[in-house]
């Protein structure tokens, strides 16, 4: 075979594909009828109408307001796929992706009922558990229960609007034609729902709308029926807070995606979207600085003071002073009070900052107690009674410090009312046997001082008693000196 040859059987091949390529786009445009299904890719967007190549010869039309919600917002971009039903083929192809309001054929409607084609119908009053509604010129009925996704308590409600519905039977020319609203309003949902769960990633901010507001937090729809719940945890950097004060059902909301949980829950969060107020705590607060604050919740170690939104300090129970009364320095604090508190210590990395209530314009830092670097094992202290417990009696040693005087070490007489022998509020002179802060434990003792006490006597006594023999020793041996030596 020649090479001439060879070149002529290539463009042979080449142009019977050319042709194949034409007759097949022929065909396909030949094909196409009033009522056809079509796929299609938008190639163009005008302002009236949008180019859809559907593989035919020539791109087909359809409106462009088809390709905006009921907002008026453009749903679709250029190179999406789209699903449309051909209307005309009359100079040019026409689709549509609903059937238009003015009159159709029982072709037509047939075909739009098997393409899952939407409708427009006008509902024209209500009827026996339904309504009656036109489309295309023509009667349908639709179920009362499929009128709307959300039950209606006036029925009459409906009457006069135009609605776009699913055909969700056809037969006998239409002497069967019933729609459905609530079918078309779920695809719609179903669609949206896709969408919307394609954004919802991890830190991704998105809009939504409060449906529901609890206790513990609010349900937010985010689109397409799809929610995610805002824990009132996540609501404000401020603790205790209120979820009806911060949002309000129906409200248009700003969130931010903490995590999408297993089984599809979504977590939600709104302070994410501020600064966290502890990146600042390090230049504004400083040890031994008072502020004003108020007690948000007392608790059975001690009381949480928000000093500012976000910023909560503990009052720990040992640095309320001892009251003297049942009931103790719980009965002097409820939430809702404000009050001037001092800092006594502030630990960035755990976020935690300790605070003592001012008594009195009294630094609590600054008072007569001993120093927590003074309490060491051997230190004798003096403490205030601030409970009896059944292991003893817990006195209140500095701020932020309480120590454990057992029963046994006392020095009361067995089955003595420690209550009464040591009322609350009382000062106790006692001696520290044991300070371990690790465990954060403190031992004290009331015998170890009259121990201690008893030992100095003993040992000052046999000092004295050495010093009195051997005072009485040289005596004696100078007179023994002096009756032997030689007399003159």
């Amino acid at each position: 075979m020649s090479e001439n040859e060879t070149d002529d059987a290539a463009a042979g091949r080449a142009e019977f594909a050319r042709l194949l390529e034409a007759s097949y786009a022929s065909n396909q445009m030949k094909r196409l009828s009033n009522g056809q299904s079509v796929e299609g890719t938008i190639v163009a967007i005008g302002a009236e109408v949008a180019l859809i190549d559907v593989g035919a010869k020539g791109e087909a039309t359809i409106a462009t307001a088809e390709l905006k919600n009921q907002d008026g917002v453009l749903e679709a971009a250029v190179g999406d796929r789209i699903h449309a039903t051909v209307v005309s083929t009359s100079g040019g192809i026409a689709l549509s992706r609903r059937m238009q309001r003015g009159a159709a054929t029982a072709r037509q409607l047939e075909d739009a009922f098997r393409a899952g084609l939407p409708v427009d119908g006008k509902v024209e009053k209500s009827v026996k558990a339904g309504y009656e509604v036109t489309v295309a010129g023509q009667r349908a009925f639709c179920p009362q229960s499929q009128i709307d996704d959300v039950r209606e308590t006036d029925p009459l409600s409906h009457v006069g609007r135009v609605y776009t519905f699913k055909i969700v039977e056809y037969k006998e020319d239409g002497q069967k034609f019933v729609v459905s609203r609530r079918r078309m309003q779920e695809e719609e949902q179903a669609a949206l729902a896709v969408q919307v769960r394609e954004k919802i990633v991890p830190d991704a901010v998105l809009s939504g709308r409060v449906v529901s507001v609890r206790e513990f937090g609010a349900f937010v729809d985010l689109g397409g029926g799809v929610q995610g719940l805002l824990h009132a945890s996540e609501m404000s950097w401020s603790r205790g807070s209120d979820p009806s004060q911060i949002v309000k059902v129906g409200e248009e909301i700003t969130v931010k995606v903490i995590r999408v949980e297993e089984g599809g829950k979504i977590a939600l969060g709104m302070k994410q979207l501020s600064a966290d107020p502890w990146s600042t705590v390090e230049a504004n607060y400083k040890v031994g600085q008072v502020l004003s604050g108020r007690i948000t919740r007392v608790s059975e170690f001690g009381a949480f003071v928000e000093l500012e939104a976000g910023i909560e300090g503990l009052a720990h129970l040992s640095t309320f002073a001892p009251t003297g009364k049942p009931g103790g320095w719980s009965k002097s604090v409820t939430p809702g009070m404000t009050g001037a508190f001092e800092i006594l210590s502030i630990d960035l990395e755990k976020k935690r900052i300790g605070v003592a209530l001012m008594e009195e314009g009294t630094s609590r830092a600054n008072s007569a107690r001993p120093a927590k670097s003074a309490i060491v094992p051997g230190a004798r202290l003096t403490g205030k009674v601030e409970r009896h417990d059944k292991m003893g009696i817990f006195l209140f040693l500095a701020p932020g410090v309480t120590g454990l005087l057992p029963t046994a070490e006392t020095g009361a007489a067995h089955g003595v009312d420690l209550q009464k022998a040591f009322p609350l509020g009382s000062d106790i002179d006692v001696m520290v046997l044991e300070a371990d802060a690790a465990k954060r434990r403190i031992r004290l003792s009331v015998k170890a001082i009259a121990a201690a006490a008893e030992a100095a006597e003993v040992s000052d006594y046999s000092a004295r008693t050495v010093a009195a023999q051997a005072q009485s020793f040289g005596s004696l041996a100078d007179k023994l000196r002096g009756a032997l030596a030689p007399k003159k």
